[in-house]
């Protein structure tokens, strides 16, 4: 006696659709999280982060260091991680999954970054070593401003898109698509038959020589 076989579930095509929905959401949501984290993250970082002053003579000199001075990471780090997300549309498969662990490695990296940068203080004693000219002199009365903790948040959707696209990433569609479905072999265009050279242009009885053709054959 033989055992009945179990029919298998097909997808219907509601599943499919929704799962293309599904697929155009992850997509949309991935590129707007993405461009708006690096956005964000480029310029939060190009603001101040930290205050102080240093004292000179009898008085003190105001300091401040922006985001490049206090680290470059973020800054870098976002422009990877865009340059990621455009690239995620034209590789597949393997190369896909790596352009989308990049993507979310450069959102964590970035988002690190500008946290531990929220408590530096080295780049502000740098600048009053130099405003000084002693390379003993470090900031006072310092303060940080919310713009670190402003990228830390923008890097982290930098790295939310990374991880939609290792999720969803499989199921996007790629640029190259166009292009692989029309690279069959194309038929060949037929050679167009030249037309009989007429006897009252000259320039029709010189093509026709150039061919190899007699121009005076009646049979063209």
């Amino acid at each position: 006696m033989t055992a009945a076989s179990v029919p298998q579930p097909h997808a219907t095509g509601a599943d499919r659709s929704a799962a293309a929905s599904g697929g155009r959401r992850s997509l949309a949501a991935a590129l707007l999280l993405g461009a708006v984290g690096a956005a964000v993250v480029l310029l939060a970082s190009g603001q101040t982060w930290a205050e102080g002053t240093v004292a000179v003579g009898g008085g003190t000199v105001p300091l401040d260091a922006a985001g490049g001075d206090v680290t470059g990471v973020p800054t870098a780090l976002a422009i990877v991680g865009l340059a990621a997300l455009v690239a995620v549309f034209a590789v597949r498969r393997a190369g896909r999954f790596v352009v989308s662990l990049l993507l979310t490695l450069s959102g964590a990296g970035a988002a690190v970054a500008a946290y531990l940068g929220a408590s530096d203080r080295s780049a502000l004693d740098e600048k009053a070593a130099t405003t000084t000219g002693d390379a003993a002199a470090r900031i006072g009365a310092l303060t940080h401003t919310a713009w670190p903790y402003a990228t830390a948040a923008a890097a982290l959707l930098i790295l939310a898109a990374g991880l939609l696209a290792l999720r969803y990433g499989p199921s996007w569609p790629a640029m190259s698509g166009r292009y692989e479905r029309d690279a069959g072999p194309r038929p060949a265009r037929s050679r167009r038959t030249a037309a009989p050279a007429d006897p009252d242009r000259p320039e029709d009885l010189w093509k026709a020589l150039d061919r190899g053709e007699d121009p005076t054959d009646p049979r063209g």
